[in-house]
């Protein structure tokens, strides 16, 4: 597959023993130390694109194909069925044999989080079940927002415990404002970060200070904060995110990978030059062209894109050749 030029080959190296880490190395950069987390989450993982055919199936042989493209990538390990994945298009049994055929294709060092969030607390468990029962090792569990108005702190706290009680398997909260038009408050994430069966929180707001508050409150808890996008990526790390779930990973991934290490390290400069490449990029196929972007972006760097779902449509050639742009003069094509 292609990447950026400017990727040199000594990077491989690197990737490669960076692959075969273990996962307590991966551990957040900047907080003090609380307690060793039950279940590591330091690293990378790119929620992967839904692969559909020309007639709008899922498509599980492209679908294999891009995990065999992405086995050389030292990614912590896949998000399957959050925002980039089209959860909300796929039918029930999709989703569970969409885990089903990205678990049977992951080693198991590598940790598999499905989006298993509902807008009931009663769906909400029984999907999570049965996502576990498919092979999820953590469920990614997306604010409920249909009564937007009524989702007070209250209920949310209520909500996520009811499903943590339940779940065999750890939950991760998500907050994408973006898609649900609220964030989980602040005191709810304290409230339900002690809970011994939540241990996270993918964050995908953007507000760094509210990242940084989460990681202090709750720094004596088995709970850690994920960066939600790679165009705030390094500011998360600084603040002591423990990892991140980057739509961007599905088309940069060996680069958001060593974006990865070099704070781990402290290369502090080496890091900056690399974030800024990656904002415009990330960018455009999150908030400006949206998963219709990403499947396009996709398909430049080796990796089956196809088409989305109806209602959402393909780029126009005019946006085509804008998204074109923005990754090359970042260097990128």
């Amino acid at each position: 597959m292609a990447l950026s030029t400017r990727l040199t080959s000594s990077l491989w190296p690197t990737l490669a023993a960076l692959r075969w880490a273990t996962p307590r190395q991966c551990r957040r950069l900047s907080t003090p130390q609380g307690p060793e987390p039950s279940l590591d989450l330091g690293g990378i993982f790119p929620p992967l694109a839904t692969p559909f055919s020309p007639t709008g199936e899922v498509d599980y042989a492209q679908l294999e194909g891009n995990l065999s493209r992405y086995a050389s990538i030292p990614f912590r390990g896949l998000v399957v069925l959050g925002s980039n994945g089209e959860y909300p298009y796929l039918a029930p049994h999709e989703r569970l044999e969409v885990v089903s055929c990205v678990r049977r294709a992951l080693p198991r060092d590598h940790l598999l989080l499905a989006g298993s969030g509902c807008e009931s607390t009663q769906a909400t468990i029984e999907l999570t079940v049965s996502m576990a029962e498919a092979g999820a090792d953590v469920a990614l569990v997306v604010t409920p927002c249909y009564y937007r108005g009524a989702m007070t702190s209250a209920a949310l706290v209520h909500h996520y415990t009811e499903v943590g009680d339940a779940s065999p398997i750890p939950v991760v909260l998500y907050s994408v404002p973006a898609n649900t038009g609220l964030d989980l408050p602040m005191e709810a994430v304290v409230t339900l970060a002690q809970h011994p069966n939540i241990i996270g929180i993918k964050d995908s707001g953007g507000d760094i200070t509210r990242m940084g508050l989460m990681v202090h409150k709750t720094r004596q808890e088995d709970f850690q904060v994920l960066a939600g996008s790679a165009g705030f990526l390094l500011a998360s790390y600084a603040v002591g995110a423990s990892g991140g779930v980057c739509a961007l990973a599905n088309v940069l991934g060996a680069p958001l990978c060593q974006l990865d290490r070099l704070c781990r390290m402290d290369q502090w400069k080496e890091a900056r030059d690399l974030q800024h490449r990656l904002i415009e990029p990330n960018t455009a196929v999150t908030r400006q062209f949206g998963v219709p972007g990403l499947k396009k972006a996709m398909e430049w760097f080796g990796y089956y894109g196809g088409p989305c779902r109806a209602p959402l449509a393909p780029l126009s050639p005019a946006q085509v050749e804008e998204l074109r742009n923005t990754f090359s003069t970042n260097g990128w094509l």
